[in-house]
C-alpha cells in the first residue's frame, strides 16, 4: 500500500469513531469483559491448583510429608573413630548440606524446620522404679540426638543438655531432656537418670538435665516423629491380653550421637527434610512426584547414596500427598471444563452476534461504497483497521486487569485467550459485513420467516452440523463419560446439545406461526395477528441468537446443578453422620444413657421429638445363615461401621464377630422412630410390623429372654437375604433370642452400615438406650450442659456442627466459585443476547409502531403488540433451554461424581459416589428470566417509541 492510500485511511478510521462514538465504546467494553472472563480462566483454575497442592503438603501429617534419609550406624568393620566421625554434628552437617543441594527441582526444603542426628529406632526398655506402669508393664523409651534442639525449644527448667568433655562410643554417661508432656506423663524429673543398655551390658547413664517446651509443637521438628513431643500409650503386641505401656523419646545432646553406637537399640543416622511448597504451583504436581519417585528409587536415590552412603534410603510420604491432589485435581477438572467450554462458546456467538448488529446497522452505507465501486478487500481492510483500534486496546487491557485480579497463575494461557477473543471479533466483523457485499445489492422485499425458504446451501450446511453433532452425542452416550480426565467431547456436551436444539427449533419455529396466524386472521382485532406476522418476520428468531440462549441456559442449568449438587450431598452426609438434628451417645458404644438425661434433653426448649435408639455393634450372624450368605456370593465382608461419635465406630465387637458374619442390632421406639424416619427424610419405616404382642412381648423388669422367643425384626437388604424367612438364634448383649424377619428397609438413622436389624427395644431384656436422636433445634449450650450434668461424659453432635465441617479446600473452594461465575456469566451472555437480537429490529419496530399509530394505535395496544411478538421468542428459548440443560445433565451424569467437590478432605466423611441429577431451580430460573426479560425489553421499547413522535421516525421515500 502506498504512503498516500495509508494516509487517505486515518481520516476514515477517525471520522468513522466520531460519527458512532456509542457504538465503539460498547464493542470495546463487551470485548473487555470477555478478555477478562477469557484471561482470568486459566490464571483461576492455576490458582486454585496451586493453593490445593500447597494446603495438602501443609495440611498433611509432618510424618508423611517429611523426606527422611535414613541410613544403618557405620559399619563394625570401619575403625571406631570414623564410625564416631561419621555420627559427629559437622559429619552430619556437611552431608545435610550436599543433600539439600542434590534434591530435584521443583522439590525444595524448608531450611528452617531441617533435623539430622542420630536416633535408636528399637525402643529401649526402662526399669527405673519411679518411673509409671499403668498395666504393670515398664515403658519402652527411645533416644535421638537431633540438631536444632535450642532453636525449636524453649527451656522450661534445668540446663540444656551438653557433652562436656565430648562423647565417644566408650563414653557411659551422657545428658538429656525431655519435653513439658513427656515429664508429666512418665513423671520425669531434673536430675533423674535412667540407665541404657549397651551391646557391652555396662549401661550408659542418661541424666535427665532440662525440660523444653517446643517453640511449635505442630511443626515438623516435633511432629514428624510425635513422640519427640509426646509419649504415647500402646498396647503391648507380644502379650496375649490387652496391656499397655508407655513408650517416648529423650533428647540427647546434639553431639552425643557416638555413645548411642554401642547400644543394640539399632541406631541409624537420619537427615529430615521438610519440603517447602511455597514456591509449587499447580502444574509443578507432576514433575513432583517424578522427583519424588527418583528420589525413593531411580537417579535421585542413587545422587543419595553418593552423598549419605551406599545403605542409604529415602522415606517419605509426599508422593502419595501429591498424587491424591492430583486425584482430586483430575475428577474436578471434567466438571470445570463443561463450564469453560459452555460459556466460551457462548461469549463466542454473543461476540459474532454483535458484529452481525453492527453490519446489519451499516448495510446501507456499505451497500452503498459496493454499488460505487467499492472492492471487498477495500472495504475489508477498513473495517479491520476500524475495529482493530477499538477491540486490540480492549483485549490487552483485559488482559491486563485479569493479571491483576488472578495473582497466581501462568502468564501465556491468559495471553492466549485474550488474544483469541480480539482475534475473533477482529476476524468475525470484516468477514461477516464483506461476505454480504460479495455482489451489490439493491433494496429488496422484506423476509418473512414463515414464506421464505433457506436457500440450499444453509440447508446443506445445517444438515451436516446436525448430523456431526447428532454423532457426536451418540458416540459420547455409547461410550460414557466415566472415562477419567478432562474430554474435549465430554466437555463439549452442552454444546453438541444445543446445537442440535438450536437448528431443529429454528426449522420447526415458522410451523406453530403459520398454524397459529390462520385462526387470528379471523378475529376482529388486528393485534394477534400482527403480532405473529412480526414474530414470523423477525430475524432476532435466527439460528445465532437461538444457540447463544440455549448455550447459556444449558450452562447455567448444569453449573447450578452441581452447586446444588454439592450442597445437598454436604447436607446427606452430615444426616448421615449424625443421624438427626442432634444426637447424644456415650463415648464408649457400650455406654447407656440415664433415664433422668433423657427425660431432661427431650424437655430442652426447641427440642421437637427424641427417638432413643440401642444400637449393639459386632452381633453374630447366625452361622446357618452366613454359610447361605458365603455360599451365594452375598458375604461380601461388609463391614459394620457407625459414624458420628467416637463411640459408633464399630470398632472392638466387630473385629471378633468374624468380619462378613457381623451386623449392628438397633433397637428402636416404633413411634418415636417413625417421626424421626419421617422428619428426616429416611425411608419410610413400618412400625405396625414391630409391635411388642405375644411373644415379643415386653419382659417383666429383672426378667431374663427366653432364647425361644421370637422377635420380628426389620432388617436391612443384605441381611434379610442372609436370613430370609426362617427363625435365627442370636446371641446379644441385650438377650438371647431368636429373631424372624418381617420387612427391609434401605437405611437406618446414625448408620452408615448396610448390614443391621432393627428390633422393637420394648422387647429386649436389656433396652436402655446408647444414643438419643434429636429434631429440631436445641441450644447447643443448653445440650451440652444437660449431657454434661449427669456425672458421665458424654458426646454431644449437631448436624449443623458436621454441616460446617464440609469446608471447602481451596481446590473445591476455587472449583465453586468459577462455578458461580460461570452461573453469572452465562446469565449475563443470554441477557445480552436477548438484548441483541431485539436491538437488531428495534428500527424496524419503531417505524411499525410509528405508521399504526397513525392508523389509531394506542399507546396500550402498542405495548402489547410488542410483548406479543416477543413471546413466541422467549418462549422457544426457554423451552429449548430446559430441554438443553436436562438433556445435558442427563448425558453426563453418569461420568460426574461430586465427592471431590463436596465432601473430598473431610475425615470420616460417607464418600459413596454422588451423582448429577437435574436441580429444578437451576433449570426453570434462568429460563424464566429470559421470558421476563424479553418482555421486560418490550415494554420498555413501547414505552420509549410512544414518547417519540411519529414524524420523526417516518420519512418520505423511506422503505422500511
Amino acid at each position: 500500500m502506498s504512503d498516500g492510500k495509508r494516509a487517505a485511511s486515518a481520516p476514515w478510521i477517525r471520522t468513522r469513531l466520531r460519527t458512532a462514538p456509542g457504538a465503539a465504546v460498547a464493542l470495546a467494553v463487551l470485548v473487555l469483559v470477555t478478555a477478562f472472563l477469557a484471561a482470568a480462566f486459566p490464571r483461576a483454575v492455576d490458582a486454585y491448583e496451586t493453593k490445593g497442592l500447597r494446603h495438602a503438603i501443609r495440611g498433611a501429617d509432618a510424618g508423611r510429608s517429611t523426606v527422611e534419609v535414613a541410613r544403618p550406624q557405620p559399619g563394625l568393620e570401619l575403625p571406631q573413630e570414623q564410625r564416631e566421625a561419621e555420627a559427629r554434628s559437622p559429619e552430619l552437617t556437611r552431608v545435610g548440606k550436599a543433600l539439600l543441594k542434590a534434591l530435584p527441582a521443583p522439590l525444595r526444603a524448608d531450611t528452617s524446620s531441617l533435623a539430622y542426628g542420630v536416633r535408636t529406632t528399637k525402643p529401649v526398655v526402662a526399669n527405673e522404679p519411679w518411673l509409671p506402669r499403668p498395666e504393670a508393664k515398664p515403658p519402652r523409651l527411645t533416644y535421638a540426638a537431633q540438631s536444632g534442639l535450642k532453636n525449636h525449644a524453649t527451656l522450661s527448667s534445668g540446663t540444656w543438655p551438653a557433652t562436656p568433655g565430648g562423647v565417644t562410643a566408650d563414653s557411659r554417661a551422657v545428658q538429656g531432656a525431655v519435653t513439658e508432656e513427656t515429664a508429666a506423663r512418665l513423671k520425669v524429673k531434673v536430675g533423674a537418670t535412667v540407665a541404657l543398655p549397651t551391646a557391652a551390658q555396662e549401661p550408659i547413664t542418661v541424666t535427665i538435665t532440662g525440660i523444653v517446651a517446643p517453640r511449635d509443637p505442630q511443626g515438623s521438628y516435633w511432629s514428624t516423629d510425635p513422640l519427640l513431643r509426646s509419649p504415647s500409650l500402646v498396647p503391648d503386641p507380644t502379650d496375649p491380653f490387652p496391656v499397655h505401656f508407655w513408650t517416648g523419646t529423650v533428647l540427647l545432646a546434639e553431639d552425643a550421637g557416638p555413645v548411642l553406637l554401642s547400644t543394640a537399640a539399632e541406631p541409624v543416622l537420619f537427615w529430615r527434610i521438610p519440603p517447602d511448597p511455597a514456591g509449587l504451583t499447580g502444574p509443578d504436581g507432576a514433575r513432583l512426584t517424578s522427583a519424588i519417585a527418583s528420589l525413593e528409587s531411580g537417579p535421585g536415590l542413587l545422587k543419595v547414596r553418593a552423598i549419605a552412603g551406599d545403605t542409604a534410603a529415602v522415606l517419605t510420604g509426599l508422593g502419595h500427598i501429591v498424587r491424591d491432589n492430583a486425584r482430586m485435581r483430575d475428577a474436578i477438572s471434567p466438571v470445570i471444563a463443561v463450564a469453560a467450554l459452555g460459556i466460551g462458546s457462548v461469549a463466542a456467538v454473543v461476540l459474532v452476534m454483535t458484529g452481525a448488529l453492527i453490519a446489519a446497522r451499516r448495510k446501507a452505507e456499505l451497500a452503498l461504497m459496493r454499488s460505487r465501486g467499492g472492492s471487498l478487500r477495500g472495504i475489508g481492510g477498513r473495517l479491520l483497521a476500524e475495529t482493530s483500534v477499538t477491540v486490540l486496546p480492549a483485549s490487552a487491557l483485559g488482559l491486563l486487569l485479569a493479571v491483576l485480579a488472578v495473582g497466581e497463575g501462568r502468564w501465556w494461557p491468559a495471553a492466549l485467550a485474550a488474544a483469541g477473543v480480539g482475534l475473533l471479533v477482529c476476524v468475525a466483523l470484516p468477514l461477516r459485513t464483506t461476505l454480504q457485499h460479495i455482489r451489490p445489492t439493491l433494496h429488496g422485499a422484506r423476509e418473512d420467516m414463515v414464506s421464505a425458504k433457506p436457500s440450499r446451501r444453509r440447508t446443506v450446511a445445517e444438515l451436516t452440523l446436525l448430523v456431526l453433532a447428532v454423532g457426536a452425542v451418540t458416540a459420547l452416550r455409547r461410550r460414557g463419560t466415566d472415562g477419567g480426565g478432562t474430554d474435549v467431547l465430554v466437555s463439549g456436551a452442552p454444546v453438541l446439545v444445543a446445537l442440535i436444539a438450536a437448528l431443529v427449533l429454528v426449522r420447526l419455529y415458522p410451523l406453530p406461526l403459520r398454524l397459529a396466524a390462520r385462526p387470528m386472521a379471523r378475529l376482529r382485532g388486528a393485534i394477534g395477528f400482527l403480532s405473529l406476522a412480526r414474530a414470523g418476520r423477525s430475524s432476532a428468531g435466527g439460528a445465532l441468537p437461538l444457540l447463544a440462549l440455549l448455550l447459556a441456559l444449558a450452562t447455567a442449568a448444569f453449573g447450578g446443578s452441581v452447586i446444588a449438587g454439592i450442597g445437598d450431598a454436604r447436607d446427606d452426609a452430615a444426616l448421615t453422620a449424625v443421624g438427626a438434628d442432634a444426637r447424644v451417645s456415650g463415648k464408649s458404644e457400650r455406654t447407656t444413657l440415664p433415664d433422668q438425661l433423657v427425660r431432661t434433653v427431650r424437655d430442652l426448649d426447641g427440642v421437637r421429638s427424641a427417638a432413643p435408639l440401642r444400637i449393639e455393634f459386632g452381633v453374630t450372624m447366625p452361622e446357618t445363615a452366613a454359610a447361605a450368605g458365603d455360599a451365594d456370593g452375598s458375604g461380601t465382608g461388609d463391614r459394620v461401621t457407625g459414624t458420628g461419635s467416637g463411640a459408633d465406630t464399630g470398632g472392638g465387637d466387630a473385629a471378633g464377630a468374624s468380619g462378613a458374619r457381623a451386623m449392628t442390632m438397633v433397637g428402636v421406639d416404633p413411634a418415636s422412630y417413625t417421626r424421626l424416619a419421617r422428619t428426616t427424610g429416611l425411608p419410610d419405616f413400618p412400625s405396625g410390623l414391630l409391635k411388642a404382642t405375644g411373644p415379643s412381648a415386653p419382659l417383666p423388669k429383672g426378667a431374663e429372654s427366653d432364647p425361644e422367643r421370637v422377635l420380628p425384626v426389620i432388617a436391612s437388604p443384605a441381611v434379610a437375604a442372609r436370613l430370609g424367612k426362617e427363625q435365627h438364634a442370636i446371641d446379644t448383649l441385650s438377650g438371647n433370642f431368636k429373631v424372624q424377619v418381617v420387612g427391609t428397609v434401605e437405611r437406618v438413622a446414625a448408620l452408615a452400615s448396610t448390614n443391621f436389624l432393627i428390633v422393637n427395644s420394648a422387647s429386649l431384656e436389656e433396652r436402655a438406650p446408647t444414643t438419643l436422636l434429636l429434631t429440631g433445634a436445641p441450644d447447643p449450650g443448653k445440650l451440652r450442659a444437660a449431657a454434661d450434668g449427669n456425672g458421665e461424659e458424654f458426646v454431644v453432635q449437631l448436624r449443623s456442627e458436621e454441616r460446617a465441617r464440609y469446608v471447602n479446600t481451596p481446590m473445591q473452594a476455587g472449583a465453586e466459585r468459577i462455578y458461580l461465575a460461570a452461573v453469572a456469566a452465562g446469565a449475563g451472555y443470554a441477557l445480552l443476547a436477548v438484548l441483541l437480537s431485539l436491538l437488531q429490529t428495534a428500527p424496524e419496530r419503531k417505524t411499525l409502531l410509528a405508521r399504526l399509530r397513525t392508523m389509531g394505535l394506542t399507546t396500550g395496544q402498542g405495548r402489547r403488540l410488542l410483548a406479543f411478538e416477543a413471546t413466541p421468542q422467549a418462549l422457544l428459548a426457554a423451552g429449548g433451554g430446559l430441554l438443553t440443560g436436562w438433556a445435558t445433565i442427563v448425558l453426563l451424569s453418569p461420568g460426574i461424581d461430586l465427592v471431590p467437590l463436596a465432601l473430598a478432605g473431610v475425615a470420616g466423611s460417607d464418600t459413596s459416589p454422588v451423582t448429577l441429577r437435574a436441580d429444578l431451580w437451576s433449570l426453570a430460573l434462568p429460563a424464566a428470566g429470559v421470558v421476563a426479560l424479553a418482555a421486560a425489553v418490550a415494554g420498555v421499547q413501547a414505552w420509549w417509541a410512544s414518547r417519540r413522535g411519529s414524524i420523526t421516525e417516518l420519512r418520505a421515500g423511506d422503505s422500511r
